[in-house]
């Protein structure tokens, strides 16, 4: 894999961290916002949002960030925090929510009207949402993709945009926090979120027994071995997320009652 180009690496390093930065304090200006109003905003949200952005912010800038133009393992732990932790823990900060509550009527209207419009009603469905974050993965490194992308300068910061977009999209669509005006039916999104889990489980074994062109075979077994177990424990907060909200849709109703049978009335010819 090629080595990191440092010719303005200083330069990317602040256009990749500015963004991070501003994200940030936005989100932590909004709860302060609400508490001078007199309401309240839970600090586990505040917890998650903070994870989350540090997760992603580590796949374009830092230590990991730098050894992934190295080393395959790096690049695939990269996946597991940027695609696959951060946006759990974004989408578990209910941003829309906040942004909702604390933007001016005019443009909370339009984030709302945003919300409502065709393209958000097919990119938040699970299925388009799976297609592009798990199909995405099976096509960049079963393809001649990531060798293309890391052979540039902007490439891995392209790969790691994309996983934490659609991780987000697809986490939404599973186990969304937000208002969602077209959410999928649970039995819908229990389905896609299986076959995803089984689709990440194959590639990662793929990786494992065939890996991709230019990376050895110790470190592309190491790396997915990190992408096939990382994955999964995301996956089963996921699994116990959609869970508790199948239980808190169907499993409090109580059960029907069973109607009493009816007493049997002697009959005119009945025994004595």
């Amino acid at each position: 894999m090629p080595a990191h180009a440092s010719d303005s690496g200083w330069l990317l390093t602040v256009a990749l961290a500015a963004p991070v930065a501003i994200a940030g304090a936005a989100y932590l200006a909004a709860p302060a916002h609400e508490r001078r109003g007199g309401r309240g905003w839970p600090v586990r949200r505040v917890v998650c949002a903070m994870l989350g952005i540090a997760a992603a912010a580590s796949g374009f800038v830092g230590p990991l960030a730098d050894a992934m133009h190295d080393s395959f393992t790096a690049h695939l732990g990269a996946h597991v925090l940027v695609g696959m932790a951060a946006p759990l823990l974004l989408v578990q900060a209910a941003p829309i929510t906040l942004a909702l509550r604390t933007l001016s009527v005019t443009p909370a209207r339009r984030v709302a009207r945003a919300m409502r419009s065709r393209p958000a009603r097919v990119l938040t469905h699970p299925v388009p949402a799976a297609l592009l974050n798990v199909g995405g993965l099976w096509l960049l490194h079963g393809t001649g993709l990531f060798a293309a992308l890391s052979g540039i300068p902007l490439g891995h910061a392209v790969m790691m945009l994309h996983f934490l977009l659609a991780g987000y999209l697809f986490t939404a669509s599973i186990a969304p926090a937000d208002p969602a005006p077209h959410r999928a039916p649970l039995r819908t999104r229990a389905i896609v979120l299986v076959a995803a889990v089984a689709a990440h489980g194959i590639l990662a074994k793929l990786l494992y027994s065939a890996p991709p062109t230019g990376v050895a075979t110790a470190d592309a077994r190491t790396g997915s071995q990190l992408m096939f177990y990382g994955g999964d424990a995301v996956d089963v907060v996921l699994i116990v997320l959609i869970c508790a909200e199948w239980y808190r849709v169907t499993g409090r109703r109580p059960a029907p009652r069973a109607a009493p049978a009816a007493r049997r009335q002697p009959t005119l010819g009945g025994a004595a």
